[in-house]
C-alpha cells in the first residue's frame, strides 16, 4: 500500500491537483466481549484505507477508497470534486515538511504478537476479577487489542510513517443482593500495564459500595469529580470552545478570550501531543504537523485555541498539531491530543470537610457547548463526611457552567487517569448546585 499511496500523490498531481495529500491507515483489532460471565464472541477485524485531498485554485476535494482497484478512480473524484467547487479565499495550503519529534511508549511488541486465545484469557481476568467480591456479577464487558499503521504523504515534502498499539478493557457490573446497583470501570492503555483482574475487582466494589443509596436535599456544595466524570464534562462543554473553527464561526464561549483569566491561577491546562505512552502520542497530527505541547491555559489564564492548518491559515497562526481524523474516510478537522488538566495535588477527600464524590456521569453530552451549560446526572456518588467517603446517594443531579467549573477548582487529588486523550486526577469544584 505504501508504493500504492506514492502513485496516489503522482496521479493526483498529474490529474490537475496544485497540491495533494495522501492519508493511509491501516488497523488490526481483536475484541472479546462477555455477556454475564460468559465469553459472547471473540473476532479478529482489519481495515485498511486511503484518503486523498486534492486542492485546485484554492477549492479542496477530498474522496477515499479501501480498494487497490479504485485508487486511481478515487483521485480522479477528489480532483474534480476540487475543480468544480469554489475557490476558498481562507485556503493557505498543506503542511510543509518539518522536523519531527521522537516519541516513545506508543509501540509494544508484546501487544502486536498477542494471539487470540491470550485475548480471552484478559477478558476471561476482568470476569474473575469481579468474582472476588460476592453479592455482584459481570453484565458485559470486554477486552481489546489494536494494531495501527499510519502514512502520511503531500506534495509540499510530508512524508510520516508510523506505527502503535494499544489495548483496553471495560467491565459492567451488577448486585444481585437486595438494592440493585450498578457500576463500570475502564482502562486503556499502549502497552500490556493494566491488571484486567483488579479492574472487574474494582467495579465491582464500586458496585456493592453504591447499595442503599440516600437522598440528600438541594444544596450548593462541594464536588469531587472522578476522572471518568470530569472528563465527560470537559469533553463535551469545555473542549468545543478551544476548537479554533468554532471560534472562527461563532460557535464558542471563549471568542476574543485570549489573555483574559478563565480560571483559578493555580491551574494549568495543557494539549501535549508528546506524552509518553500517550493514548494520543504521535510523531505528528493526522496532516503531518510536527507534534507538539501547547499551553491552552497557564496560571489561570487562556494562552491559545487549538489549531489544524485550515484554521491556522484562517487566522494568521502556526498549527498547533491538532489535525486529526476519524479515520481515513474524513479530512482532518480540530481534535483533542493528550489534554492534561494540571493542578497541585493532594489526598483531596481527606482535604474535604463535606460534599460529594462522583464517580460518572450521564448526559454530559446534553451540554450546551457554546455557553458551557451542563446538567449531568451523577453515578456511584457518595457523600463525603470530616475527609472520608460516607453514604452512597441514591439519585443525584448536578449542574454548572464549564467556564465557571474552571474558576471554582480548590483540589486534585494523586489518582491521575488516562481517560482516552484526556489525563487529568479528581478535581474539586465548590459552590456546586445538586438535587437529590
Amino acid at each position: 500500500m505504501y508504493e500504492l499511496a506514492r502513485k496516489a500523490l503522482r496521479l493526483a498531481e498529474s490529474a490537475g491537483a496544485e497540491e495533494a495529500e495522501i492519508y493511509y491507515a491501516a488497523n488490526r483489532s481483536t475484541g472479546v466481549n462477555f455477556k454475564k460471565d460468559a465469553i459472547e464472541h471473540a473476532k479478529d477485524r482489519f481495515s485498511e484505507g486511503i484518503g486523498i485531498r486534492a486542492i485546485v485554485n484554492g477549492a479542496v476535494g477530498f474522496a477515499s477508497t479501501n480498494s487497490a482497484a479504485q485508487i486511481e478512480n478515487a483521485v480522479e473524484v477528489a480532483v474534480a470534486e476540487a475543480k468544480v467547487r469554489e475557490s476558498d479565499p481562507d485556503w493557505v495550503s498543506l503542511p510543509s515538511n518539518g522536523k519531527y519529534p521522537t516519541v516513545s511508549g506508543i509501540f509494544d511488541k508484546k501487544v502486536e504478537a498477542l494471539e487470540l486465545e491470550a485475548c480471552i484469557e484478559y477478558a476471561l481476568a476482568l470476569i474473575e476479577g469481579t468474582k472476588e467480591v460476592p453479592g455482584t456479577h459481570p453484565t458485559s464487558g470486554g477486552f481489546n487489542r489494536a494494531k495501527g499503521k499510519r502514512l502520511i504523504l503531500n506534495t509540499n515534502g510530508i512524508e510520516i510513517e508510523e506505527e502503535s498499539t494499544a489495548v483496553s478493557g471495560f467491565v459492567d457490573v451488577i448486585t444481585v443482593n437486595g438494592q440493585t446497583s450498578t457500576a463500570y470501570d475502564f482502562a486503556v492503555s499502549r502497552s500490556l500495564d493494566i491488571d484486567f483482574f483488579a479492574l472487574g475487582k474494582n467495579a465491582a466494589e464500586l458496585a456493592l459500595k453504591s447499595n442503599g443509596g440516600i437522598k440528600i436535599e438541594p444544596q450548593k456544595t462541594d464536588v469531587i469529580f472522578h476522572p471518568f466524570a470530569l472528563s465527560d464534562i470537559i469533553e463535551e462543554a469545555l473542549a468545543p470552545s478551544l476548537d479554533a473553527d468554532n471560534i472562527q464561526k461563532g460557535r464558542s464561549g471563549l471568542i476574543d478570550k485570549l489573555g483574559e483569566e478563565l480560571a483559578v491561577p493555580e491551574l494549568n491546562i495543557y494539549d501535549d501531543g508528546l506524552v509518553e505512552a500517550g493514548i494520543e502520542t504521535s510523531a505528528s497530527d493526522d496532516e503531518g504537523v510536527p507534534s507538539q505541547r501547547t499551553t491552552v491555559i497557564e496560571k489561570g489564564v487562556l494562552e491559545t485555541y487549538l489549531y489544524d492548518s485550515y484554521t491556522a491559515g484562517k487566522a494568521g497562526v502556526k498549527s498547533t498539531g491538532n489535525g486529526s481524523r476519524f479515520s481515513y474516510t474524513s479530512p482532518p478537522s480540530v481534535g483533542l491530543r493528550n489534554f492534561i488538566i494540571d493542578y497541585p495535588q493532594t489526598d483531596v477527600i481527606a482535604d474535604t470537610q463535606s460534599g460529594v464524590f462522583v464517580n460518572t456521569v450521564i448526559g454530559a453530552h446534553t451540554a450546551n457547548s457554546i455557553s458551557g451549560d451542563f446538567s449531568v446526572e451523577a453515578r456511584n456518588a457518595f457523600t463525603i463526611k470530616d475527609g472520608a467517603l460516607d453514604k452512597p446517594v441514591k439519585s443525584l443531579m448536578i449542574s454548572g457552567n464549564a467556564f465557571e467549573l474552571l474558576k471554582q477548582i480548590t483540589g486534585a487529588g494523586f489518582d491521575v487517569r488516562k481517560v482516552g486523550g484526556i489525563i487529568t486526577p479528581s478535581i474539586r469544584v465548590s459552590n456546586m448546585s445538586v438535587v437529590g
